[in-house]
């Protein structure tokens, strides 16, 4: 991919997010993709990842991603941001976050995410 699309890509996959488009986030990843997060160093699959981002885009509703920095590497991209919402108790939330995201073929084959954990903290009381 060039750098263009590699951008291009990420811009599709971050918006799908953002906006809930669940459908279009899976079809962002190939099918055997693993997804880590530095707060519990576990590897999810796809499947598993996607029923946290259920639960996100339902706890969530009003999510912003304030990208700080995006940068395309030889084989993915880096995006530095800000996850901006309002917790379901009414309290205004943000969380620093930073993604290191490998493609193959045109696909996410890795993710790699690394939050803040204090921040995190605040979304626990909610289910996760």
């Amino acid at each position: 991919m060039t750098e263009q699309e590699i951008l291009d890509f990420a811009e599709k996959f971050v918006g799908a997010i953002q906006s809930g488009d669940v459908a279009t986030v899976r079809a962002c990843y190939a099918p055997g993709a693993k997804l880590w997060h530095n707060t519990d160093r576990v590897e999810q699959t796809v499947d598993e990842n996607m029923a946290v981002l259920d639960w996100f885009v339902r706890t969530l509703p009003d999510r912003n991603y304030r990208v700080v920095r995006r940068v395309a590497l030889a084989d993915g991209f880096l995006q530095q941001h800000v996850l901006e919402a309002t917790l379901p108790d009414g309290t205004a939330w943000s969380m620093d976050a930073c993604c290191v995201i490998k493609i193959e073929d045109g696909l996410i084959t890795r993710l790699d995410e690394y939050l803040d954990s204090a921040q995190g903290k605040a979304l626990r009381s909610f289910g996760r």
